[in-house]
């Protein structure tokens, strides 16, 4: 079992940034891939962003390329990722949610978009950007 916990949220104005942190705990050893998702009020949740678990390998969704960077820490926690978030606008606001791939086969740019492949989710942690 994994778990995944989110900080670095909040309420922020539009063009500012934030920068979100997952930390995984409760499995010993190993990485994994890792990636990020968001849900708006009333729509499903979608792919933001994920890593593989060498951290040589990062995709992103086309509406956040050039503003968002998704990386990985070595140590202490090598399952660690954060989402440093820049030029956020209000159509960003969300609930954002950090996902764990721990049990299957490598993740690849076509199958990280996939909620289905992901086997642990985190709690989720909201993202206001005002106009």
């Amino acid at each position: 079992q994994v778990q995944l916990v989110e900080s670095g949220g909040g309420l922020v104005q539009a063009g500012g940034s934030l920068r979100l942190s997952c930390a995984a705990s409760g499995r010993s050893g190993g990485r994994y891939g890792m990636g990020w998702f968001r849900q708006s009020l009333g729509k499903e949740r979608v792919f933001v962003a994920a890593i593989t678990w060498s951290g040589d390998n990062t995709y992103y969704e086309d509406f956040v390329k050039g503003r968002f960077t998704i990386s990985r820490d070595n140590a202490p926690n090598p399952n660690t990722v954060y989402l440093q978030m820049n030029s956020l606008q209000p159509e960003d606001t969300a609930v954002y949610y950090c996902a764990a791939a721990v049990h299957g086969p490598p993740i690849t740019a076509y199958s990280a978009t996939n909620p289905n492949i992901w086997d642990y989710w985190g709690q989720g942690i909201q993202v206001t950007v005002s106009a």
